[in-house]
């Protein structure tokens, strides 16, 4: 599932080409991905123009010219791609704009999503309302990540990905910071003091930053909105690297299973 690198890199490729585009143009092939599709949704969107996108969690916000709002989630599969090839069997949507360019809205699992919400009620969608701090925000700190952690039993990294929690952080990078911040995945979230606070926070900032810059990671569906592929998986210093050597301590990676999701360690770095 692309997590908050790769659905940055989506906006921000979205936001260069599309701010200020009119929507002249939608082919719909079908009525629902995860969940039904708007009703009306062609005859609401076409005449339309883009304000603007912004980011919450792992959704994409379309900002329209009416006081509507357009919510993107890419589930599992989904990809948004700017021009490309024809369509081909999964691209469900296609938006047509007055510049002669196409977005694809392509999905083969349908496990993604997109909604019609008004802007000014953003914060009450049932798929927002919920959602934790941005980790990228500039008030995602120590002191509030210690607010956050306090009591919770649960092992760290479960925490760290509850979306209830951080917004965004999915399996990926909450490994790949979990081992920069030399912090075990099993331990009680509420047992880590306030130095490991710290030095957590700015792991998970610099994971995200890094992947952000390096296009996000690409391993089976993700692209970016131009098409290419992203390249952080060719950092990664634990994630997929069961029995390779610890890039600090020379011990093999290990994997578990949390949750029925796959972590990846060092048992000599993190503790």
């Amino acid at each position: 599932m692309p997590e908050l690198p790769e659905v940055e890199t989506i906006l921000r490729g979205l936001a260069l080409r599309l701010t200020g585009r009119r929507i002249v143009g939608l082919d719909q092939r079908r009525p629902d991905l995860r969940a039904p599709l708007p009703s009306g949704l062609s005859e609401r969107l076409v005449g339309r123009r883009f304000e603007g996108f912004a980011r919450r969690g792992k959704f994409i916000l379309a900002t329209l010219d009416d006081g509507w709002t357009l919510l993107f989630h890419l589930g599992m599969s989904g990809r948004l791609v700017l021009d490309g090839a024809s369509r081909g069997p999964h691209e469900h949507l296609t938006f047509l704009f007055d510049d002669g360019s196409r977005l694809r809205f392509v999905d083969p699992r349908r496990f993604g999503m997109l909604d019609l919400w008004p802007s000014a009620r953003l914060a009450e969608h049932p798929s927002l309302r919920d959602l934790g701090v941005e980790p990228l925000d500039p008030g995602f700190d120590a002191r509030l990540l210690g607010e956050l952690l306090r009591g919770r039993r649960a092992p760290l990294k479960s925490v760290l990905m509850d979306q209830r929690v951080v917004a965004g952080l999915g399996n990926i990078y909450a490994n790949e910071a979990l081992f920069r911040a030399r912090l075990c995945p099993l331990r009680a979230a509420s047992t880590l003091g306030p130095v490991q606070i710290a030095r957590l926070v700015a792991a998970i900032r610099a994971t995200l930053d890094d992947a952000i810059a390096k296009g996000g990671t690409s391993l089976r569906d993700y692209v970016q909105a131009n098409g290419e592929l992203g390249s952080f998986q060719n950092d990664f210093m634990v994630y997929d690297r069961e029995g390779q050597p610890c890039p600090v301590c020379s011990r093999p990676i290990r994997r578990i299973v949390q949750a029925g999701r796959s972590t990846y360690f060092c048992s000599r770095c993190q503790r």
